[in-house]
């Protein structure tokens, strides 16, 4: 049996998305108007994440319910590390947080100064 690639994967959580990846992913396809392509479900490094920005280098996650049970914030902690160090800036956010538009907005276009 053979693993399959990390592309394999990213496409079948792009497909699952919940409803606060999708919020965020509705208003963040707007900064295309900016010159911004935002992937979803993105391979970066050994991790797939919510939302990366390659141009900027930037990652945005989404923080649901998994991400507060126990053991979980040092998992983060670990991962948001090894993106750190390949260069990428990481943005965490709650998921009630994602299901406003005008906040995703607000702190992504800060966050690339625009």
């Amino acid at each position: 049996m053979t693993k399959k690639p990390i592309i394999y994967h990213a496409r079948k959580l792009r497909q699952a998305a919940n409803v606060p990846e999708h919020a965020a992913w509705q208003a963040l396809r707007s900064l295309r108007a900016f010159g911004y392509a935002v992937r979803r479900q993105h391979p970066v490094g050994p991790y797939i994440v919510d939302f990366a920005i390659q141009k900027a280098k930037l990652v945005i996650e989404i923080d649901g319910g998994v991400h507060h049970v126990e053991g979980a914030r040092s998992h983060d902690d670990e991962r948001q590390a090894v993106i750190e160090r390949l260069g990428w800036r990481v943005i965490r956010m709650d998921a009630q947080a994602a299901m406003d538009p005008d906040h995703v907005m607000r702190v992504v276009t800060e966050a690339l100064g625009i």
